[in-house]
């Protein structure tokens, strides 16, 4: 299928067993959309139908049916639970709308024992398949997950999503979902998934570019108990400098999470550094691929837009009409 050629789409959920994660009965689709993001439950919908079982919530998965010059292809778009918040009683057309969670949500909603901790040692993807066993979505962990260095102790009301989400930033890891539900966990891209432009060119301009720099500061305060170190950017060659932006602009950290054998003087000046790192970000409307999920590299080649880079999808918003429209944004890959 070459997504940046035209097509013809339908649309429809169909319930799942969870026990089996097999589609069982076909609902038609009146309108939808659907959310994915990096962070948190990663991906909600918001689907309208005629009819649904408002006693119970459901396991859905919504697909798409693509015919593209006799040839065709069944795409799934989302898969999560399923309920019907409320009905309008008295229109002539029957419209219910769904509620839709992600397969994590089951994650989200299960609260970890007082006490519980994450082993020193252990492996941060083990850890992370033991937590995601309270939802029946099938769990990827690739091979060679880094053991963690120190213990994480479960705060008040810390459930096993988050904690999941602790466990993934110390390993430098990274969790994506697939339309059919597949919970995937590995290490961050080192190369794009696909390129946008020249011979695969799917993105609808205008494009919104902000590269905001206002709020970088130029002086950095690093607070641990009664000791404060303080770094600041003096350089001529700096254009967020002190002498450059001819005042200045303080950031405090007292949460400061050190390197091996960092002093605090050093973490000060390394955490300015980056803090003055600009992101350029990117936001656009673009044809539908399957392939490109949040948290994915992909490189931009467009000239005429003065844009071409590797980017961090962040977020990716499909809805459901004739050309599946996505609306995206991306940061500078850093």
């Amino acid at each position: 299928m070459d997504w940046s050629k035209g097509y013809i789409a339908e649309y429809y959920i169909s319930i799942v067993d969870p026990a089996s994660w097999r589609d069982s009965e076909r609902i038609e689709i009146k309108s939808g959309s659907a959310s994915r993001t990096d962070e948190g439950l990663r991906q909600s919908a918001d689907i309208a139908v005629s009819s649904f079982d408002r006693e119970r919530e459901h396991w859905i998965r919504a697909w798409m049916n693509v015919e593209q010059n006799g040839s065709s292809e069944h795409v799934p778009i989302f898969t999560g639970i399923a309920s019907v918040p409320g009905k309008t009683i008295g229109t002539s057309t029957n419209n219910v709308p769904l509620e839709c969670y992600s397969v994590l949500k089951p994650a989200e909603d299960v609260l970890l024992e007082k006490g519980w901790y994450a082993p020193a040692g252990m492996s941060g993807g083990d850890l992370i398949r033991s937590l995601l066993a309270v939802t029946p979505a099938p769990v990827e962990v690739e091979e060679g997950s880094p053991l963690l260095v120190d213990y994480i102790v479960a705060e008040d009301n810390e459930n096993h999503l988050t904690m999941v989400d602790k466990i993934l930033k110390v390993i430098g890891w990274r969790l994506r979902i697939t339309g059919d539900g597949h919970i995937l966990v590995g290490p961050q891209p080192t190369k794009p998934v696909c390129v946008f432009g020249d011979e695969f060119d799917i993105v609808r301009g205008p494009v919104e570019m902000n590269d905001d720099w206002y709020k970088c500061p130029n002086v950095f305060r690093a607070v641990s108990g009664d000791i404060a170190a303080v770094a600041r950017d003096d350089s001529e060659d700096s254009p967020l400098s002190i002498e450059n932006r001819e005042r200045e602009v303080w950031m405090e950290e007292s949460d400061c999470d050190l390197n091996d054998n960092e002093s605090l003087e050093e973490y000060a000046a390394r955490r300015l550094k980056e803090e003055q790192q600009t992101i350029l970000s990117l936001s656009y409307s673009r044809g539908f691929d399957p392939e490109v999920l949040p948290t994915d590299m992909i490189r931009l080649h467009y000239p005429e837009y003065g844009i071409t880079g590797t980017f961090c999808i962040r977020t990716n918003d499909i809805e459901f009409n004739d050309m599946t429209t996505v609306s995206e944004e991306v940061d500078t890959w850093a």
